[in-house]
């Protein structure tokens, strides 16, 4: 892609010429389809939200996940091999038998890659629900407490010491697809501050810590791509109002109880068009020429 919009004017500039001395066929003007990788997790593969891609049952992947909706609005071909509970490791190697390490997806030819990982190497999700709390305080134990108990936060400390391997990641997919644009996308607004017991079961010291620690993790990956030359796609603002305390039909994201179709703390099929729509966004507004 790097090199389709450097040479996006220049094309335009040629057809000019050709139209003022010959006619210039629809098939010869039509652009090729930008072609278009997805890597990721279940925040990429969105699963549990109709319907179901049939071609990958292990990953849990939905056709309405956000890397369809941004190949829909690009007019991309796209490869999807986002997997759900995917971590860095599935990137190289294969997560289920039958499925191909998602990097083997990526070749010289690829012109957008984009992806979402992190979430599971620092066990985000197994500790969210860790966190859960039905009754108020004091009937329950705060996991904000727990994690951070002694002075040092054990999450934090986790996205901290994972930053190096996504470093690679993105060197990996640079060297695979050297030509492509690369946006990393993040996961987003899950919990607003001060949460909203009894509404979602977390206390408000545990909401705010692992919102912060998703903010964290996003902190990473934004300062990845940007030493990288890769793009970082904010989910965060568009998720503004729309976080797991908003009323259900608002939502992006679903709490532990899903009340529309998606896996708990994951994007419905509204979070995956938002987030596939900035995608697209950031697609459209990389520098031309």
């Amino acid at each position: 892609m790097k090199t389709a919009l450097r040479l996006a004017p220049a094309i335009a500039l040629s057809l000019g010429a050709l139209s003022a001395t010959a006619p210039v066929t629809a098939a010869e003007t039509a652009a090729e389809p930008l072609r278009y990788v997805a890597l990721g997790d279940s925040y990429a593969a969105a699963p549990l939200v109709p319907p179901a891609d049939p071609a990958a049952p292990a990953c849990l992947r939905s056709l309405a996940d956000y890397p369809r909706v941004a190949a829909e609005a690009l007019g991309a071909r796209l490869t999807d091999v986002s997997c759900s509970s995917a971590t860095t490791d599935h990137l190289s190697a294969s997560q289920y038998p039958g499925t191909a390490p998602q990097y083997d997806a990526l070749t010289p030819g690829t012109d957008i890659v984009s992806i979402t990982v992190g979430g599971n190497d620092i066990g985000f999700f197994g500790e969210a629900l860790g966190c859960v709390n039905v009754l108020p305080p004091p009937y329950g134990s705060s996991c904000a407490e727990e994690n951070t108990a002694g002075g040092a936060d054990r999450i934090r400390a986790r996205v901290d010491a994972w930053a190096p391997v996504f470093a690679a990641v993105l060197d990996e997919i640079a060297r695979r697809a050297p030509d492509a644009e690369v946006f990393v996308v993040g996961y987003g607004n899950y919990v607003r501050s001060g949460g909203c017991h009894p509404v979602q079961p977390f206390w408000k010291q545990d909401a705010d810590y692992l919102q912060g620690a998703i903010n964290h993790l996003g902190t990473v990956l934004r300062q990845a791509a940007e030493e990288h030359g890769a793009t970082f796609v904010d989910t965060y603002t568009p998720g503004i109002g729309h976080d797991i305390c908003a009323a259900p039909a608002d939502r992006y994201v679903e709490g532990p109880a899903p009340t529309r179709a998606a896996a708990p703390l994951h994007p419905n099929a509204s979070g995956a068009r938002a987030a596939g729509e900035a995608l697209a966004a950031a697609v459209r507004a990389v520098p031309t020429g």
